[in-house]
């Protein structure tokens, strides 16, 4: 760098000279002026931090230090060279000499960064879909990093294409996929902050049709609450590929069972619940207990609360309890110690093949456990009572969402009988990223080379996000009269299939079928498992009315008697003390109006014994015919 502005220095001196002299040069006035430029030139140069810079790395900073570095060697060389009487105009001289020894120094070094950062082979080649000011801080901040290399800008204002930022060309976005071709670009990064989730969905469909790994910056909120920065680039958000917006809560809805009381949230360590407990504490409750039967989990959750409640300087007061809701006495002791006011029901086993499995243990923590929540509820005439439950509730065809309906009942029934408690359950479908979820099973596929396993190539599901659940949930609350079954406006269902080749084309991936056995990825249809349905519902029945709320219904649904729920519950209690699976089903089956088992019974311990019953049966039936013989 010395070398180049030695010679940068001296030719711009002398052309300089040539300007304001004319054609015909002094000879020895020359040679008197290329010692004074070099070494005025190089000095203050030096001095001005240039030397220090990697050339890779310089910014927009560099203009106005060259700038202000060339204009002080100007002032130097024309005061010199004027003193010396080596030209007739120094003013004019030092006006020339300034705009060439900027353009010069300031221009070599950004030329140099670019072919610099251009031949560094092991960045990413990548196209920037966006061309306002996201897009231009995010190339800037490219430019200065290692990862990635901007090579082209695409947008859909017309207004912007043809123009220039940071020396890269805006195309429209229609002829992305040439852009693609001839810059070798390997991943396209979505740089449109303030574009909502429908306009993201749109630019991800026609971004999925091209092999490049697509990625995005954080949101505008983000960037101004300063939570991210604009070249924390990710993977797309799986909300972006739903387009689904979300509805701004209402603030009196939230606060209501919430703001200045104790409120406590059973399964506090889980997906809902642990978000239920974040939305809470920002809603400034007296005290919030956090109820939960794994240690691991209450941790997790315990600590993240208080670094919210410090960040937020809430005086909020946080209670972790170990604790199942199985445990009448635990819980009843939790509601009154603490004097619980608001309640949020959130403990359950919900993954369809577990609790399938696991039958006794889904009925005791799904059925037993929301009876004994709710009787101790009662008990100590808590204000507001909320269950959180699930859409596989509806015409349930598997033990899971048999055992949250009969939930439901059990909530309804004493809805009608208790004058102090308001009882109500809220009904929604899958959870993006929550616990079990198909979105990080995919994810974690597709980065595992796959394959990447889809139960039915029919199948669908209803989505939404943990924290609009969330809200919704305690909205829900607030507007709860006794016994409401509320269910969420769900949006449009999503086919499984479609979302894995989605996720799978913009990781930069192509599927692997009949049709390309080129492919990186394979999806295998590895059929339904136990008691999966390809639909899932949201209704029992089309009785329903809207609330205050655009994305609340209240469902007016059948339910059972106190008295019939008893003798139900009676029933199922000595199923279970007995492990009689063929009596509990039945029980069910019974309580549960559209309850119909697509399949035999599937408990492990169930097919364990009816296993070694018939084995046992097999060689007495050969050992009395060895006798007989």
């Amino acid at each position: 760098m010395v070398l180049f502005d030695i010679i940068g220095i001296l030719s711009c001196a002398l052309l300089s000279y040539w300007a304001v002299a004319g054609p015909i040069l002094s000879v020895s006035a020359a040679f008197q002026l290329a010692p004074i430029a070099i070494m005025s030139g190089v000095a203050i140069v030096w001095l001005s931090g240039f030397y220090v810079s990697i050339v890779r790395y310089i910014g927009l900073d560099l203009i106005a230090a060259g700038v202000r570095a060339t204009f002080l060697t100007a002032l130097t060389v024309s005061v010199l060279g004027g003193y010396l009487d080596l030209y007739i105009h120094p003013v004019r001289f030092g006006i020339v000499f300034w705009a060439t020894t900027a353009l010069v120094l300031i221009g070599g070094r950004l030329v140099a960064r670019l072919f610099l950062n251009r031949s560094n082979r092991s960045r990413e080649p990548v196209v920037i879909y966006g061309a306002g000011a996201g897009g231009a801080q995010l190339i800037a901040n490219l430019f200065a990093g290692d990862d990635y290399l901007p090579v082209a800008v695409v947008d859909d204002d017309s207004a912007a294409h043809g123009q220039r930022i940071y020396g890269l060309r805006v195309f429209p976005a229609k002829q992305l996929g040439k852009v693609i071709e001839r810059t070798g670009a390997t991943g396209v990064l979505l740089a449109v902050p303030s574009a909502g989730r429908r306009q993201r969905r749109k630019m991800l469909e026609r971004l999925s049709k091209f092999p490049v790994h697509v990625q995005t910056i954080p949101e505008m909120k983000d960037l101004v609450s300063g939570k991210a920065r604009v070249d924390d680039v990710t993977d797309v958000d799986v909300r972006d590929l739903l387009g689904r917006e979300m509805v701004p809560p209402d603030p009196e809805l939230l606060g209501q069972t919430i703001t200045n009381k104790n409120v406590i949230v059973t399964g506090a360590g889980g997906s809902i619940g642990s978000e239920l407990c974040r939305q809470i504490v920002r809603l400034h409750p007296r005290r919030l207990v956090l109820f939960e039967i794994s240690e691991a989990a209450l941790y997790n959750v315990d600590k993240k609360i208080r670094r919210l409640k410090k960040k937020l300087d809430s005086d909020c007061e946080i209670v972790t309890l170990l604790g199942s809701v199985s445990n009448e006495e635990r819980i009843n002791q939790a509601l009154q110690t603490f004097d619980v006011q608001t309640v949020f029901h959130a403990a359950a086993y919900k993954h369809v093949p577990i609790v399938e499995h696991n039958m006794f243990e889904g009925i005791e923590n799904n059925v037993f456990g929301t009876l004994r929540t709710a009787r101790a509820a009662a008990q100590n005439e808590v204000e507001t009572f909320v269950l959180v439950s699930t859409d596989k509730a509806v015409n349930p065809t598997n033990v899971m969402g048999a055992t949250k309906r009969f939930s439901e009942l059990i909530l309804q029934a004493h809805a009608a009988r208790s004058s102090t408690t308001r009882f109500c359950m809220v009904r929604f479908g899958n959870v993006l990223e929550s616990s079990g979820s198909v979105v990080p099973l995919f994810r974690e596929q597709i980065r595992s080379g796959g394959p990447v396993t889809v139960t039915h190539r029919d199948i669908i599901r209803y989505f939404m996000t943990i924290p609009e659940a969330a809200q919704l949930v305690i909205q829900a609350g607030s507007m709860a009269q006794g016994g409401d079954v509320f269910v969420l406006d769900m949006g449009k269902p999503v086919r499984i299939e479609d979302l894995a080749r989605r996720m799978i084309s913009l990781m930069g991936l192509t599927v692997r079928d009949e049709e390309h056995p080129e492919g990186d990825i394979e999806i295998q249809y590895i059929g339904l498992r136990p008691a999966e349905k390809l639909y899932e519902e949201l209704l029992i029945g089309s009785n329903v009315t809207g609330t205050e709320h655009s994305r609340i219904l209240r469902a007016d649904e059948d339910c059972l008697s106190y008295e019939e729920l008893v003798a139900l519950l009676r029933e199922l209690r000595q199923a279970a003390e007995s492990f009689s699976f063929d009596t509990a089903r039945d029980v069910l089956i019974r309580a549960v109006r559209g309850y119909d088992p697509d399949s035999d019974l599937e408990d492990w311990i169930w097919h364990q014994k009816t296993g070694t019953e018939a084995a046992v049966l097999d060689s007495t039936v050969i050992d009395f015919r060895k006798n007989e013989d």
